[in-house]
């Protein structure tokens, strides 16, 4: 079984319509979205859910009003301002350092945990896919994608899959690195911008740093042929694979428009174009 994340240094470079599209060329496959604060691939893939699960993280202050004696010493210690003048503390406000128990005096408040979000796993006309929705202003996103990680693991060992197909996150931070942990290839989506060079050149420094094979789209490339081609000897002066050059299609949009992956809509360019960097990423990790 091989383990492939589909990242991209910044937002909107096509990263999740090439995960998509892969999950539509792939047989035996298990498809996982790591974009828990912004997921989006269910817009494509329409996953049925058939299980459902809360995601746990981080603890908030509660205050029991029973025992509390209203000293105010909580609210004297409380740096962010999360205890009002009535004793009541704001989920939002509060970071959780527990600060405020250990200063009470009787006792009377308790650290509780949150239900932070929810994680799914549901069946797509492509095959299992797991997926997951971290709550609004909720913290621990980098954990939340390593349990949706573990569970799409899981699942494609139970079901004998060839291949975990991942959505990453854009960006560099905790949940991209999260998304990166075990994988066998890092598949870098980019455009032909200066701010897309910027920022897939940040993302590939990462999976270096972790020991992950990394290899480079360059998606919409006609759209500024210069900077495609500064792209392509970047990628020749550091020795980063370009598996592919991905063309701009209307065809794609109008897919999106209709829910479908550009594989299951009819004619166009990328189609072709996407269908052989799925083939030509298959032989380079297997032979890897």
């Amino acid at each position: 079984m091989k383990q492939i994340v589909v990242i991209s240094g910044k937002g909107g470079t096509g990263k999740t319509v090439l995960a998509a599209s892969f999950a539509a060329l792939a047989k035996k496959a298990v498809f996982a979205d790591c974009d828990v604060d912004a997921a989006d691939l269910h817009l494509l893939l329409e996953p049925s859910v058939k299980e459902r699960h809360e995601f746990r993280s981080g603890k908030t202050a509660v205050i029991d009003k029973e025992k509390c004696v209203k000293c105010g010493k909580c609210i004297e210690v409380c740096r962010f301002f999360a205890i009002s003048e009535d004793f009541i503390v704001d989920g939002v406000s509060c970071e959780g350092c527990a600060f405020c128990s250990f200063a009470c005096p009787v006792g009377a408040i308790k650290m509780e945990e949150n239900i932070s979000g929810e994680w799914f796993i549901s069946d797509t006309r492509f095959g299992p896919m797991v997926h997951a929705k971290l709550g609004i202003a909720e913290e621990n996103s980098g954990k939340l994608v390593s349990l949706v990680r573990k569970k799409a693991k899981e699942l494609a060992e139970k079901r004998n899959a060839d291949w975990v197909i991942v959505d990453g996150a854009p960006g560099i931070g905790c949940p991209v690195i999260a998304s990166l942990s075990g994988i066998d290839c890092a598949v870098v989506v980019t455009e032909p911008t200066l701010s897309g060079l910027h920022d897939a050149d940040r993302v590939i420094n990462v999976a270096k740093h972790f020991g992950i094979l990394a290899k480079l789209i360059i998606n919409k490339c006609d759209l500024n042929p210069n900077m495609s081609g500064k792209i392509e000897q970047y990628c020749k002066d550091n020795n980063i694979g370009l598996i592919g050059k991905i063309s701009f299609d209307k065809k794609v949009v109008e897919a999106m428009v209709e829910g479908k992956t550009i594989i299951e809509y009819a004619g166009g360019k990328a189609k072709k174009e996407i269908s052989e960097v799925w083939e030509k990423l298959q032989r380079e990790i297997n032979k890897s």
